[in-house]
């Protein structure tokens, strides 16, 4: 167990210092020979005023084998009040989605339409939203808008109307100066000018567009050696919090049969005001370090109670204290890395391995923890069979692989395809780890059935056997609750409340953790740790303890009367 302990945290070590390039809230995804028709670049919970700046470089299109009339090119922003629930994903929609003309309800959804035949982005507003954009806009767009607007009618709408860059471009003719917003609309791009709690934020050079039904900017796409560029920068207004998906979507990839290469490098800085995290991480570190204190308190009782009563205390009992402790050292740990992404937008390396370590020990130490209660060992049983063995065999190298998979889904990026991938693979282990830790309970439960029958020693296994039951079903309802409701919780809640999820995961723990400490305590009247007390099991006893494997236990000694017994220390 030692080994494949120490060979989980020199794998985690290097793979961190592998991926230590890889960047928390500020991204950068770069994807070559791409065919996936949408890539999903992130998902991030903003309050008001915060932002959302995106720069797409190097974008590679095959210019000579698509329509992009028929099949656009683009980005869409879509946002939704809960996890996973937005207007529309790409997977429901028959139809490209950068193709919708309304969307689902009110909540707003954002479209940036790239046309490199005309080197521009057409961006198309939907919804109700009062989310500010700033960018670059097309000149040439800018001054066809003028000359349409002077000799039409004010009330008849033109195509491609651009209210706010052409109020921008008639004060430059006016008064000579270079290109600037409103009035209206610079007050909206107010939160902008506000300095940042968590550093600078770069300044954006362009027009300010407030996004509306009617608002149908058009920015300026530029092309150098071949690669197309564009950025911009959302500020989200005070009605438009949410939960937003940023998508990127190759519609011609949609077709069976059809698929195209593209390549592309788009870096995404996110920010909440005085935050780098998003709504629902915000208040993680403070629940982590709270947390870590609770959990480090009960191992301290924990330790008192095991010094209390010394003289009934096994192996094991040290082995729970032990998980104890690393829990909470590991949200120690978490809690420091949440604040450093919080205030500088990535983690530190040290203080990622560091909890990466922990991390890895607290879940092998978790599995092993109550395999070993679920078996008897130490207690109803001092040697492990064949079967329980291969268990060890399977849950600890599974157990090391779950975390390696963590740490790979932590440091990359989620628009990569080795994202879901490695996402599958946690889903998968930890679900066969959780299945397999059932199995020794359950064979302890039936051997105590069978020996409550054959041993004559019916009531002391009864005692044990309704124990073994309650720790079953304890057993069952964490992973159920851990694995199942709390994740159902976590989607049906508000954006800003999903750190609940999180709470209920760790108060669960906690809960599982006391109950189980309190129903296999060191306790005289513990039935779980009651003595045998016939022939029997005191010959099996005494072979078992000259064998070595039963050390700390108390052995029972037969007297040359044959029936009166003395208990004397084990060496």
């Amino acid at each position: 167990m030692a080994v494949a302990h120490l060979n989980g945290c020199g794998a985690v070590m290097a793979l961190v210092v592998l991926l230590s390039g890889c960047n928390a809230r500020i991204h950068k995804l770069s994807l070559k020979n791409e065919t996936r028709f949408t890539v999903d670049l992130n998902n991030f919970g903003f309050f008001a005023n915060g932002t959302l700046d995106v720069s797409l470089s190097s974008l590679w299109l095959d210019e000579t084998l698509v329509n992009y009339n028929l099949y656009p090119v683009g980005f869409s922003l879509s946002r939704s009040r809960v996890n996973k629930v937005l207007s529309y994903t790409a997977e429901e929609t028959e139809t490209c989605p950068l193709t919708i003309t309304k969307p689902t309800g009110d909540e707003p959804l954002i479209l940036f339409l790239i046309d490199i035949k005309n080197l521009r982005v057409n961006v198309s507003a939907m919804g109700v939203q009062d989310n500010v954009l700033i960018a670059k806009a097309k000149s040439g767009e800018a001054k066809e808008k003028r000359v349409v607007r002077e000799s039409a009618p004010e009330n008849e709408p033109k195509p491609g109307d651009q209210p706010e860059a052409k109020s921008s471009q008639t004060e430059e003719q006016k008064e000579g100066k270079k290109e600037e917003a409103p009035a209206d609309q610079q007050k909206e791009q107010q939160p902008e000018e506000k300095p940042n709690p968590v550093g600078e934020a770069k300044k954006v050079e362009g027009t300010t567009f407030l996004l509306n039904k009617t608002t149908k900017p058009v920015l300026a796409l530029d092309k150098t050696n071949g690669f197309y560029n564009f950025s911009f920068q959302l500020v989200v207004g005070p009605n438009a919090e949410g939960l937003y998906s940023l998508r990127f979507h190759y519609c011609q990839n949609r077709s069976p049969g059809n698929k195209r290469p593209y390549s592309l490098t788009v870096d995404v800085i996110e920010r909440n005001p005085g935050s780098y995290l998003s709504a629902a991480e915000i208040p993680l570190s403070r629940l982590y370090i709270y947390m870590a204190g609770v959990f480090f308190t009960a191992a301290m009782v924990w330790v008192y109670t095991l010094m209390k009563h010394r003289y009934s205390v096994f192996k094991i009992h040290w082995l729970m204290a032990a998980l104890a402790f690393t829990k909470s050292t590991s949200l120690v740990f978490h809690s420091i890395n949440y604040h450093f992404i919080n205030t500088e937008g990535h983690p530190i390396e040290g203080w990622a391995v560091m909890y990466y370590i922990t991390h890895l020990l607290k879940g092998a130490l978790l599995f092993i923890t109550l395999a070993l209660i679920g078996t008897g060992w130490a207690f109803v049983k001092y040697i492990l069979s064949d079967k329980e063995k291969k268990i060890f065999m399977i849950v600890i190298p599974l157990q090391v692989l779950a975390n390696v998979a963590y740490i790979i889904i932590e440091s990359t990026e989620e628009g990569s395809s080795e994202y879901y991938l490695w996402k599958e693979i946690l889903f998968l282990v930890d679900l066969i780890c959780c299945g397999a830790i059932l199995f020794p309970v359950v064979w302890s439960i039936r051997h105590l059935q069978e020996a409550s029958s054959t041993d004559g020693k019916a009531a002391m296994n009864l005692e044990k056997l309704k124990l073994f039951r309650h720790y079953y079903v304890m057993i069952v309802c964490y992973i159920y609750f851990t694995r199942i409701i709390a994740i159902l919780l976590k989607i049906t809640m508000p954006f800003q409340w999903q750190w609940c999820y999180e709470f209920l995961v760790e108060v669960s723990t906690l809960f599982f953790f006391v109950l189980t400490g309190y129903k296999f305590r060191p306790a005289s009247n513990n039935p779980y740790l009651q003595l045998p007390q016939d022939e029997e099991d005191v010959e099996m006893d005494e072979v078992v303890t000259e064998s070595g494997v039963l050390e700390g236990i108390s052995k029972v000694k037969k007297t040359s009367n044959g029936r009166e017994r003395q208990k004397e220390p084990a060496l």
